[in-house]
């Protein structure tokens, strides 16, 4: 499992932008930037690559609210 989460976010970190909240298009997104062929692998790599991108996009306005 910890391979996935550090392949999730090395995926974020190279292509910052590209990935959202939504698990469908991180699926796609993984498919293209990878040569996973586990579905299984890929699903939970984007999986987690969604809860990134919740988590970041969660805590963005609670730092402007400090500032």
């Amino acid at each position: 499992m910890h391979a996935c989460k550090k392949i999730a976010r090395e995926l974020v970190e190279r292509f910052p932008g590209k990935f959202t909240t939504d698990f469908e298009n991180n699926k796609k997104l993984v498919d293209t930037f990878t040569n996973i062929s586990s579905k299984k692998l890929r699903n939970r790599i984007a999986g987690y690559t969604t809860r990134l991108m919740t988590i970041t996009y969660a805590e963005a306005p609670e730092s402007k609210e400090e500032i």
